[in-house]
């Protein structure tokens, strides 16, 4: 497994990332094979593991947990903090009383006294970045956090951050986790560029574009409880991912790979890009993902690729993951 430094934080992370948000209830409720899962991904090489409080309501971190003790000193470990975790509007968001608490309770899931990367899982409109970053200060200080990240931040609240830390001398966001696959290509537009302006780390995640790219059929079950604005084929932004897949399966059989191995190979080709996330729900989905770790694409492949898909697109604009509230919230624009 190939390594990259990941940005300037001088970590040296593997072009694979295991994430973990299939280990728990949202996928494999078996904790011995999560476990299992996740020393298969050491033992091939991975360094890197993501999760987040939220996932499983703390069941993914749980699982990571026990399957890193006595390999704690191996891993990159990376968590995040901001979605809801309670009932009550303050057990979540960006403030400096939800951050404190939070990290707590990843440290102790976790089995761990510090986190190599702690990440805002979604910007929070109702916390003063500063605010956020100066806790998230504070805990880099005190050790139990080595270095601070975004996910899933549109560019201009990328800039917003930047400038922020340089003028209050707060510690600076040093990795961004965007949305990135062969469908779901927006990020190239501005936030790639961005990340790269700022010496950033990227660390992409959904590379099978929530299983659109995984050579399998979606059947009604396994899109149970999944939006229906990303999967209905009525929908014409649906249809078009549907014919852009099977060009692409054309695409793949054409360069010798399975469509997976073509989807990984994309995003990790792209220069902004340090660490692909994987995330598998079982032991022969994280073998067949390994089976790619060492695909490149031709030019000539890279190329075809733009032809279905072109650079910075978005098939489905639900598949950017995040909207801001001034797009969802009619009071935003209405006097």
């Amino acid at each position: 497994m190939k390594r990259r430094i990941l940005g300037g934080t001088g970590i040296s992370v593997s072009e694979y990332a295991l994430g973990a948000m299939m280990l728990g209830a949202l996928g494999n409720t078996d904790h011995d094979d999560g476990v299992r899962i996740v020393h298969r991904a050491l033992d091939a090489g991975i360094n890197f593991v993501d999760t987040a409080d939220v996932y499983a309501a703390g069941e993914s971190e749980e699982i990571v947990g026990k399957a890193l003790k006595g390999r704690r000193d191996e891993v990159v470990l990376a968590s995040k903090f901001r979605s809801s975790m309670g009932s009550d509007a303050n057990q979540g968001g960006g403030s400096r009383r939800w951050i404190v608490r939070a990290v707590e309770d990843s440290l102790r899931r976790l089995g761990t006294d510090y986190l190599d990367l702690y990440q805002m899982h979604r910007p929070d409109p109702a916390t003063d970045v500063d605010e956020t970053l100066a806790a998230l200060s504070d805990l880099v200080r005190s050790g139990k956090v080595r270095a601070v990240g975004s996910s899933t931040f549109p560019a201009e609240q990328i800039v917003e951050a930047q400038w922020t830390a340089e003028r209050r001398g707060h510690v600076r966001f040093r990795t961004e986790q965007p949305p990135y696959s062969i469908l779901a290509r927006q990020a190239e537009a501005a936030v790639l560029p961005t990340a790269q302006r700022y010496g950033m780390g990227v660390l992409t995640w959904g590379p099978l574009s929530a299983g659109w790219l995984s050579g399998r059929a979606l059947s009604a079950s396994s899109r149970a409880g999944i939006e229906t604005q990303k999967f209905d084929l009525s929908l014409p932004e649906n249809a078009r991912k549907a014919e852009a897949v099977d060009a692409l399966s054309k695409v793949a059989a054409d360069a010798g790979l399975t469509l997976p191995h073509l989807a990984t190979a994309f995003v990790r080709a792209h220069p902004a890009v340090t660490s692909v996330i994987i995330g598998p729900r079982t032991m022969d989905q994280l073998d067949s993902l390994l089976d790619g770790a060492d695909v490149m694409l031709s030019g000539d492949v890279l190329d075809r690729i733009d032809a279905i898909v072109p650079p910075g697109t978005d098939l489905n604009r639900a598949d950017s993951y995040y909207l801001p509230p001034a797009l969802t919230d009619p009071s935003l624009r209405r006097r």
